[in-house]
């Protein structure tokens, strides 16, 4: 793994064990809790896709040319999995243990998936075309030390 995919497959994980807390908590009915983890979580992913989004993604785009290709299916991902941020979040304030439940096994499923196909087939697409790119550096080195966008 080189700069992108390293940095950003590490982030991947960091949000996927606050997802794990968030969803123990709502198993354990501990909603004030769940509540706080949940918000941590959406805001931790939120801040990835700002960084794909804002930085990584245009300068891959700007470098290859390719606008309709992966990181088109990777924003149209993102707008699906922040309407279950918004799912998630409105099962945890109202304490419903069922639609948390619900939102969070369709989350897992797209993050999953998604998260494979960027670790597999973008990142190293974007080390390779983006990788010296010092505007990406500096984005990459904030996920690196946990700051986010």
């Amino acid at each position: 793994m080189t700069v992108v995919s390293r940095a950003m497959a590490n982030d991947h994980g960091r949000c996927d064990a606050l997802f794990a807390d968030a969803e123990a908590a709502a198993e354990a009915a501990q909603w004030p809790l769940c509540q706080i983890l949940t918000r941590n979580f959406c805001d931790a992913v939120l801040r990835h896709f700002s960084i794909e989004e804002d930085v990584i993604f245009p300068a891959f785009e700007a470098r290859t040319g390719m606008r309709a290709g992966p990181t088109q299916v990777m924003r149209s991902e993102h707008a699906q999995m922040r309407e279950l941020f918004d799912a998630l979040s409105a099962a945890s304030q109202t304490e419903d243990a069922d639609a948390f439940a619900d939102a969070a096994e369709t989350l897992l499923l797209l993050m999953q998936q998604h998260n494979m196909k960027e670790e597999n087939i973008l990142y190293p697409m974007c080390d390779q075309a983006i990788g010296d790119d010092p505007a990406v550096a500096v984005a990459v080195d904030a996920v690196a030390a946990g700051e986010g966008a």
